[in-house]
């Protein structure tokens, strides 16, 4: 490593590997400085349970990574990097053996939601129809939209809660329970204002783009980033651990795709008291209790076509839903959580030995939490797949504790970069957005907008207000 460069970037998540490019594209000395020996932050692939059984230890199914722009106009494909998308975005088993389907097409999934076809046609069909036109200002900050009108249709029905709009839109509760189990990624309660934004756009973005993983894991997204970096010249330094802002070399531009509390604490006196302060009490989510499976077979659903798609939403009704994701925020764990299921070995193959799976699933619980929520993650599959726990060859159980220990960014076990409430969106992380009072030194990690999700944009944006050409919030000026 060299003792200068003209951008230097800690942390080496989507965003900051995103930051990274985008400074090496114009030509700047760029370095990467990555804590860990593997690239990726939520990116990272390992075997966590047995040899040759490869699980994202964080993000699997990635909707948003290949909606994103920014990852499209790469040549990621030149070094191995492959999507692989489902017939099906998403499956949501009810209790009577019954199963709702996100497809990928937009009319098969109406058609199925019976006296709920027009309404949902009207809804998130319209949404999923326009999202050309709205997708760049969905993955940016705040700002005023490309395409104002067909912006201010998605933001109305944005605005509302989760748990309302299901009820006002929908008629049966099979389309409540699909949207529900969509909204339910917003890591914030189901009634909460600004929780259906979540719920539209990754049922939209599932028809537009689907809702695809990696070949081989989420490493193979990484990796390619990281080869395209060094294609372009940029270099990048992996068991580099920066506590403090003299380990750095010399910056004309620093940015830090790390939670705003571990900024803060590299730059130490460097920020003014007050802004610091800021950034220490910039709230958090719920924290997610993740276990990680190696299975003999597949998932035994009771609907099968639940084997269609990547990704099962494991949680019965609208209502209890709702009440499950309520639970973190009153500091109380679920009895019959919601889990997020990831099947990913279902649509590739590489995953796991022949004949052999690999899955996932994790629960919101209060951040920080030390229950144990083995028990229940695992009941909850099993009331939809009966014979679940005969398939398991072994498990990796991973609490908040574990989850923050090895990615210190996610606080709490918060895999979401921060609180998603409403206020904290218009103010992620203050109200300097990506700057900072130094003018050369900005933040680029999912704590800024758009907020969480593989999709590098927030590294993009931050990147471009850093070193001009950015239109959005920050401090743009260069050294």
């Amino acid at each position: 490593m060299r003792s200068a460069y003209d951008v230097v970037v800690i942390g080496s998540g989507p965003n900051g590997l995103a930051a990274a490019i985008v400074a090496a594209q114009r030509g700047l000395s760029t370095v990467v400085l990555e804590a860990r020996d593997t690239v990726g932050g939520g990116l990272r692939s390992a075997e966590l349970t047995l040899p040759g059984f490869v699980h994202d230890v964080c993000s699997s199914v990635l909707p948003m990574g290949v909606a994103s722009p920014f990852f499209r106009a790469l040549p990621l494909d030149t070094y191995g990097m492959e999507w692989v998308t489902p017939r099906a975005s998403a499956a949501h088993p009810l209790d009577n053996g019954d199963v709702v389907m996100l497809y990928h097409n937009v009319e098969r999934t109406a058609e199925a939601l019976g006296d709920d076809r027009e309404a949902y046609w009207r809804t998130i069909g319209t949404i999923a129809r326009d999202w050309p036109r709205l997708e760049s200002d969905l993955l940016a900050p705040l700002g005023f939209p490309t395409h104002p009108l067909h912006y201010a249709r998605f933001g109305l029905q944005a605005l509302l809660p989760a748990s309302t709009y299901a009820r006002m839109a929908f008629s049966t509760p099979r389309a409540r329970a699909l949207f529900a189990g969509c909204a339910a990624h917003s890591l914030i309660p189901l009634s909460s204002p600004g929780s259906a934004a979540v719920g539209l756009v990754l049922a939209a973005a599932g028809h537009a783009h689907g809702w695809p993983v990696v070949r081989g894991g989420s490493q193979s997204l990484a990796n390619a980033l990281e080869a395209h970096l060094r294609s372009l010249g940029g270099e990048l330094s992996s068991g580099m651990n920066v506590e403090r802002h003299d380990q750095l070399p010399k910056a004309g531009h620093l940015l830090f795709d790390t939670s705003p509390r571990a900024m803060a604490g590299i730059m130490g006196d460097r920020f003014p008291a007050g802004f610091s302060e800021r950034l220490q009490r910039f709230p958090y989510g719920p924290g997610a209790f993740k276990i990680d499976w190696a299975l003999s077979e597949p998932i035994p659903w009771k609907a099968r076509e639940c084997l269609e798609a990547a990704t099962v939403h494991v949680g019965g009704t609208l209502e209890e839903i709702t009440a499950a994701e309520a639970a973190p925020w009153r500091g109380e764990c679920a009895e019959r959580p919601f889990v997020l299921v990831t099947q990913p070995s279902v649509i590739d193959g590489t995953r796991a030995p022949a004949g052999r799976h690999t899955a996932w699933g994790y629960c919101h619980v209060p951040n920080g939490s030390t229950v144990d929520m083995t028990a229940r993650i695992e009941a909850q599959v099993e009331r939809f797949a009966p014979g679940f726990g005969d398939v398991i060859l072994e498990r990796s159980v991973r609490s908040p504790a574990i989850i923050e220990d090895e990615n210190p960014n996610l606080v709490g076990g918060d895999v979401g970069g921060g609180a998603n409430t409403l206020v904290n969106l218009f103010l992620r992380p203050t109200w300097r957005r990506y700057g900072t009072p130094l003018h050369n030194v900005h933040l680029c990690s999912a704590a800024t907008p758009p907020g969480g999700g593989v999709h590098g944009m927030c590294g993009y944006h931050a990147a471009m207000v850093a070193l001009g050409g950015g239109k959005h919030g920050g401090d743009s000026t260069r050294t």
